[in-house]
C-alpha cells in the first residue's frame, strides 16, 4: 500500500507537493489557533469550559511524549532508508517512523479540540485524517504508523485533558477572580 500511495504521489502536480509537505505543519498552526480561539469562546463560559481548552495543549502534549516513548521501543526505520522515492526528504537516522509523531499530534489536537468545541469536530477530525495521510503521500511514514498515531492521539490527548480539568478548573476560576476589575 505505501508502494502505491507513493507512486501515486509522484503522478500529482508540483503545487500538490507542496502542499502535501507543507499542509501538515499548517495544519498543526491552524488547530493552535483554533485553541486560542475556543478559549476566547470560553472565557465568559463556566470556568471548567475554559479549562478544557486549556489543558486541551498539554493532553496533546503529553500524547505525544508517549508516541515518542513507543518509538523508542519500536524503533522502525522510515519507509524512505528503502531506496524509494518520495516527494519530502528523509529524516535523519535515528527518527524513527512507527507512529507517526504528526498524526499523533493532529489527531490528539482534534480531540482535544472537540473536547472543548464539540461544533470543530466535523472540520478538525477530517482535517486531522488529511494531515495524517500527507505524512504516507510525502514518503515519510508508512500507512500503520499513521493510522497508529491518529489513534494515539484521539484517544490519548483527549484521556489526558479529561484527567487535568479537574486540577486546571479551579486555576480559572483563581485566575478569574484575579483578573477581573473590582
Amino acid at each position: 500500500m505505501y508502494q502505491d500511495i507513493v507512486g501515486f504521489a509522484h503522478t500529482t502536480p508540483e503545487w500538490l507537493h507542496t502542499f502535501a509537505e507543507v499542509g501538515t505543519d499548517g495544519g498543526l498552526y491552524l488547530f493552535a489557533a483554533l485553541f486560542a480561539v475556543a478559549a476566547l469562546r470560553a472565557w465568559r463560559a463556566p470556568a471548567r469550559d475554559l479549562a478544557l481548552v486549556v489543558a486541551g495543549p498539554a493532553g496533546v502534549v503529553l500524547a505525544y511524549v508517549v508516541s515518542e516513548v513507543v518509538k523508542a521501543f519500536v524503533r522502525e526505520d522510515r519507509p524512505c532508508r528503502g531506496g524509494v522515492a518520495t516527494i519530502a526528504a528523509c529524516p535523519p537516522p535515528d527518527d524513527w517512523s512507527f507512529p507517526s509523531n504528526h498524526s499523533v499530534i493532529a489527531a490528539g489536537a482534534a480531540g482535544a479540540l472537540v473536547l472543548a468545541w464539540r461544533a470543530l469536530a466535523w472540520v478538525v477530525l477530517p482535517l486531522a485524517a488529511l494531515m495524517a495521510f500527507s505524512r504516507v503521500f510525502v514518503g515519510a511514514h508508512y500507512p500503520h504508523d499513521v493510522a497508529a498515531g491518529f489513534l494515539l492521539g484521539v484517544v490519548l490527548a483527549p484521556l489526558f485533558t479529561l484527567l487535568a480539568v479537574g486540577a486546571v478548573t479551579p486555576v480559572v476560576r483563581l485566575a478569574r477572580t484575579r483578573l477581573s476589575p473590582r
